[in-house]
């Protein structure tokens, strides 16, 4: 049968020791610790694991280049269509604005050209002086009349008067429409021009004039000299009469021609313009895109860090071993929970406190040798603490350093090794039991058979000599010594073998009065009161005569540690929390030797005048075999105080019945 028992503080971590009591239960076999050093390795891979986990959240704060690639090709397209769209519009609408203004010229030419034709004496010297000034308006390359040969009939420029003017024009599908045409063309010279043109008709307007004149005139003659003079006009030009005969020919086509300097100018500033709007555009869509992405990925980096700094500081504070950080002027910058606990540290005090001045003289040489030395320290040390208690360390110093690798402070990691050096001297108690436990099974064979020869010769000669009282004397001491020595030799056969207990369900508070009235008389002799636990109510599942056989051996050494009386007090607990039974027995004796204390359990250590000294081990394996602990709490001069704890199991008995 596998028997564990934990040994640890309240509250805190601590480590199990199993015995294997199916062969040797004095023989102790502890369950493997883990080192510091290694759990130092886990954690440092740890950190390297949550550095790794921070650069991949940091890492992820930097975009992804297929990201700005992928957003640059969908938004380059869309803002390309919306620059040429733009710039299509805004040619558009000049070429739109210098027909409309071509128009407007050419509507007033034909205006002023019906207005001398009702003036006296209007010839072509005024129509040249009238095409010449309009053609001095801004921007106006040239202005000219042709007809429908293409040949100039007029011209701003006299010279080109009677030369065909390049390139042709169809005046054939000019006359077909009422409506100014325009054209791009470039001269010999290489400048581009934006003519607006369309047919010459200066007297439509005249002709329905004349009509409404023929509804209304009142002076005949009037009417028929200004009909005369445009017949002559028109006719001077070659240009049909309306109204007369000779429809079938072809007006003449006047050509405005604008200079396109300024237009192109004008063109190229807004294409620019246009560019530079869509680029600035582009480009503060796109970094909108990506402010997105990093707003996104900080968002995720940031819930990554925190989830990692909780994770990190619930593993600091919740770990089973003690860990300080200093920064490079040893000012402590971080302390967890269990090191403020070990070494009675104010947090308030210790966080920015120069870590001479707060840890221990001892805990703060080492850390000054190791910045001495260099490299690391894993050892173990005895750390004395300001209440003068002398606590056995195992500690491990380290540099702490940043991403490039340079040291900027350094960690201290310990670990409490009382429950170990506790453990260590229980196996090697343990081992010695189970050398004495050999030893005396053995012993006691070899002894047991003498002894019934002894004690058969000593009854013989009892019985032989009745009348001889020296005789017969000798006789009751031989046989008394024999039983006794008999008595010896079944306590070591008894703390040998394995304690084999029967449980039964037990009234543990009949038990403990029955214990107690076993040694009721003789505490009364001695004048010691006894003090009854509190009434505990239900059954325990025990072994009612092993418990009761450790009750009783307490409560004798308790009666013999009081000779001058005092009080013996039992008391009874239940741990709810550990699910746990404690029965206390605690007197007002003179206590036990701190020196001491560590042996009380072995066989055959004894500090009474008489006895065997095998009681308290063959306790001790009773209460082992019962899965529970023995401690004890004892101060020289005022008394001691036995704590036996074992497992509850009235709830066990509760759910079966």
């Amino acid at each position: 049968m596998l028997s564990c028992q934990r040994l640890a503080p309240e509250n805190q971590a601590g480590y199990v020791i199993c015995r294997d009591t199916t062969v040797d239960n004095s023989v102790s076999s502890p369950l493997p610790l883990t080192p510091l050093k290694e759990i130092t390795t886990d954690m440092t891979d740890m950190n390297n694991h949550s550095k790794k986990s921070t650069a991949r959240s940091s890492s992820g704060i930097l975009l992804s280049p297929l990201i700005v690639i992928g957003a640059i090709l969908i938004l380059l397209p869309i803002f390309v269509f919306m620059i040429l769209q733009n710039i299509n519009r805004q040619e558009s609408f000049g070429t739109q604005l210098l027909l409309e203004k071509g128009a407007a010229l050419i509507r007033a030419f034909e205006a002023g050209t019906r207005a001398g034709m009702m003036g006296p004496g209007w010839g072509t010297r005024h129509l040249q002086e009238l095409l010449v000034e309009t053609a001095q308006q801004p921007d106006i390359a040239y202005l000219l009349l042709i007809d429908n040969k293409g040949r100039v009939i007029a011209h701003n420029d006299t010279g080109r008067i009677g030369t065909v003017h390049q390139p042709t024009i169809d005046t054939q599908e000019i006359s077909k429409s009422q409506e100014p045409q325009w054209r791009s063309v470039e001269t010999e010279e290489g400048e581009k021009i934006f003519e607006v043109y369309k047919v010459y008709r200066p007297s439509r307007r005249m002709g329905r004039m004349g009509h409404r004149n023929r509804m209304h005139r009142q002076d005949g003659e009037i009417f028929e000299q200004m009909q005369g003079r445009m017949q002559k006009f028109f006719q001077r030009f070659g240009l049909p009469v309306p109204g007369f005969s000779d429809r079938k020919r072809l007006a003449p086509t006047i050509i405005l021609g604008f200079n396109t300097l300024t237009l192109e100018t004008a063109r190229a500033d807004d294409r620019n313009r246009a560019i530079i709007t869509g680029l600035i555009l582009f480009l503060v869509s796109a970094f909108g895109i990506v402010l997105l992405f990093l707003f996104y990925n900080y968002r995720v980096a940031q819930s990554s860090l925190f989830r990692i700094k909780a994770f990190s500081d619930s593993l600091l504070d919740n770990m089973p071993i003690g860990l300080l950080a200093f920064d490079g002027g040893f000012r402590i910058t971080s302390i967890n929970a269990f090191a403020e606990s070990l070494l009675n540290l104010d947090p308030d005090q210790a966080i920015q406190g120069h870590a001479g001045s707060v840890l221990p003289p001892s805990l703060w040489k080492q850390i000054e040798n190791h910045t001495s030395q260099g490299g690391s320290v894993d050892k173990e040390i005895a750390c004395r603490l300001a209440s003068g208690r002398i606590l056995p360390l195992e500690i491990e110093i380290s540099q702490f350093k940043g991403e490039k690798a340079d040291s900027i402070g350094y960690i201290l990691l310990f670990k409490d090794l009382s429950q170990v050096k506790a453990l260590q001297k229980e196996i090697i108690r343990s081992q010695r039991l189970a050398s004495i436990g050999r030893l005396a099974a053995g012993v006691a064979h070899e002894i047991r058979n003498p002894l019934s020869s002894i004690k058969g010769f000593a009854t013989y000669f009892k019985e032989r000599y009745p009348d001889v009282p020296q005789d017969q004397k000798i006789a009751r001491i031989m046989i008394d010594e024999v039983e006794r020595l008999n008595r010896v030799v079944g306590q070591l056969l008894e703390l040998a073998k394995p304690v084999d207990i029967v449980p039964t369900p037990t009234d543990l508070m009949t038990l403990i009065d029955d214990s107690i009235g076993l040694v009721e008389q003789s505490a009364l002799d001695k004048q010691i009161s006894i003090s009854r636990p509190r009434q505990i109510e239900g059954m325990f599942l025990l072994d009612s005569d092993k418990i009761r056989q450790v009750l009783l051996n307490l409560y004798l050494n308790a009666v013999d540690a009081m000779p001058d009386g005092g009080k013996l007090d039992i008391s009874v607990t239940r741990v709810a929390e550990e699910n746990r039974l404690e029965i206390g027995v605690t007197d007002t004796g003179h206590g036990i030797q701190p020196e001491n204390i560590a042996n009380i359990y072995d066989p055959y250590y004894t500090t009474k005048q008489t006895g065997t000294g095998l009681g308290l081990a063959v306790v001790h394996n009773i209460v082992e075999a019962h899965g529970g602990t023995l401690t004890v709490e004892s101060q020289p001069g005022t008394g001691s105080t036995f704590t036996l704890s074992i497992p509850d199991s009235s709830g066990v008995i509760h759910d079966e019945s």
